[in-house]
């Protein structure tokens, strides 16, 4: 036996004794994946785990989606096996801290146009724009949500923007999501200046480059790129619906305009496929972090534990029950 063959049995051994489930999302190590009971986005999983009878919920991702296990399932034990695995987009806003500075963009402006001088936070924007509903993205910490009418995700953005009272909107915290919102609805999207670096860094010219070198392949883009990448793509959706779209399209070729690590899962579900990366660096550091050693470790320690506080849970729930009474 293999020395990973022995540590994937020793996981195995204390997933059972510790009665867990495993999540993995789909940006994870291929390994990771691999050990994994469930593979999927952050709130899939966390979702999947609540409806789950265990006791310990191992989430291999980053921390906003171990808080978001947490806050669905209180009375369970939820595990990070890296505790600084964090999301740089995530940590772009927070409620009270001053953080980011609010812009407007080229072509989805908001009007009146307004752009913050300084530093500010969500209560700053809130104050700025009194009674209009906040959209966190669930890519946001519990305390964000916690401070937010309503969560959404990739795939529900506009369904979720479309659903509200009035003619305008807060979005939090990304800048691309919002003006792919911003491009499907008449409401007006009042964004942030947040990014994700993995997908933010992509361009027209790596687009170009991509088509040139895969011609008979479509493209599948993460509303995380920026607006103008979007408008080249082929399909635009979230990482549930990439995989979705690569095994019910009659196409055999697809470069995938998202964080590597999800080209595993395509390859299994489709081996008679072709993925290729739109570009080789769109990979995650923070998503790397776990490793099969860890997932180990945390599970013999039963740490680190993440554990949402109940004046935060509750109301963070509240927005995420919103956003799921909505779609």
């Amino acid at each position: 036996m293999t020395g990973a063959e022995k540590l994937r049995e020793e996981i195995l051994k204390l997933k059972g004794e510790r009665r867990a489930v495993i999540l993995s999302h789909n940006y994870q190590r291929d390994e990771v994946q691999d050990i994994a009971d469930f593979v999927g986005d952050s709130l899939e999983l966390s979702r999947t785990a609540a409806s789950i009878d265990c006791e310990v919920i191992l989430f291999c991702g980053v921390h906003f989606m171990a808080e978001s296990a947490s806050i669905l399932s209180p009375e369970k034990t939820v595990l990070l096996p890296e505790l600084d695995a964090t999301c740089p987009m995530a940590a772009m806003i927070e409620v009270r801290l001053p953080r980011q500075v609010m812009k407007t963009f080229p072509g989805y402006e908001v009007q009146p146009s307004f752009v913050f001088p300084h530093e500010f936070t969500l209560r700053d924007i809130k104050a700025r724009y009194p009674g209009v509903p906040v959209v966190a993205y669930v890519n946001t910490t519990a305390a964000v949500k916690a401070e937010s009418d309503v969560c959404c995700t990739s795939a529900n953005v506009v369904k979720v923007v479309e659903s509200l009272p009035g003619d305008r909107v807060i979005c939090i915290p990304d800048r691309n999501l919002s003006m792919w919102a911003q491009k499907n609805t008449k409401k007006q999207v009042i964004a942030w200046d947040g990014f994700c670096h993995v997908h933010d860094r992509v361009t027209v010219s790596d687009v170009e480059t991509a088509r040139k070198e895969h011609p008979g392949a479509l493209l599948m883009a993460h509303p995380e790129c920026r607006i103008e990448v979007l408008e080249l793509a082929d399909h635009v959706t979230s990482t549930s619906g990439m995989l979705r779209f690569a095994k019910t399209s009659d196409a055999q070729e697809f470069i995938v305009g998202t964080e590597t690590g999800i080209m595993h899962r395509m390859k299994k579900e489709n081996p008679g496929k072709i993925f290729h990366p739109l570009r080789k660096d769109m990979t995650c550091p923070n998503m790397k972090k776990t490793t099969l050693h860890s997932v180990l470790r945390a599970l013999r320690e039963m740490e680190p534990v993440i554990k949402v506080p109940e004046e935060i849970r509750v109301p963070a729930k509240r927005a995420l029950d919103r956003m799921l009474a909505i779609v």
